[in-house]
């Protein structure tokens, strides 16, 4: 399967995909940061409408950092993978102490990019929910039980490239999943972009300003 060059890119061959939601005064872009926003800016212009970051931060176990145990989410949710925490004997010292860390820059993160703006509404409107790709989906279920919490008319989980078995199991948690590629073997988020560099808060302040800048131009 062709690579996308960027997220940039990403996002705007994602967009072809929502198309039926462009022009509508109801729907709300969500990114999840930092990756998601770039394709999420994208998605946002293409269907003009406005943009905002819902933060997840993924619960690492220590020592192996890469290993997600769980994640936090704006709203004080926190999803937990307990078949690892089982299998590891994981305790809740443990994991309290990483979340405890991980909910200090969560906040940080907020203050970052969002400044004294308040969250876009939520409750009543379809929420297109954005990332740059799905592996496990334990950082997009905890976007997505953060959001269902404040009442969306819908949840849409769109990304350009997810593992084949987690689009389809996210086709039973949210109202639409998108998922424009779904390689097998999928090897990870990053295989398939060209061009695969950290976002930074830089960048994702940037994004956010200019493209809700351009949905109220007009």
């Amino acid at each position: 399967m062709t690579q996308f060059k960027d997220r940039r890119d990403a996002g705007k061959r994602l967009a072809n995909e929502l198309v039926p939601y462009a022009g509508r005064s109801d729907v709300s872009v969500f990114a999840l940061p930092r990756g998601g926003v770039p394709v999420a800016y994208e998605v946002a212009i293409r269907l003009h409408a406005p943009l905002d970051v819902f933060i997840v931060r993924k619960l690492g176990l220590p020592g192996q950092e890469e290993l997600a145990i769980g994640a936090i989410a704006s709203g004080g949710v926190r999803v937990l993978n307990n078949d690892i925490i089982r299998m590891l004997h994981i305790p809740d010292e443990v994991i309290n102490i990483v979340a405890r860390r991980e909910l200090d820059e969560l906040q940080r993160r907020e203050q970052s990019y969002r400044g004294d703006r308040p969250a876009a509404q939520v409750e009543d409107r379809i929420i297109i929910l954005v990332d740059d790709g799905l592996a496990t989906g334990a950082s997009m279920r905890a976007a997505v039980s953060g959001l269902r919490a404040q009442h969306p008319a819908r949840i849409v989980v769109a990304v350009p490239t997810a593992a084949a078995e987690v689009c389809e199991a996210f086709r039973h948690e949210v109202d639409e999943i998108v998922c424009a590629m779904t390689p097998d073997p999928f090897f990870g988020v990053g295989r398939w972009y060209e061009e695969f560099r950290q976002t930074s808060d830089e960048e994702v302040r940037f994004l956010l300003e200019e493209a809700n800048r351009q949905v109220l131009q007009g």
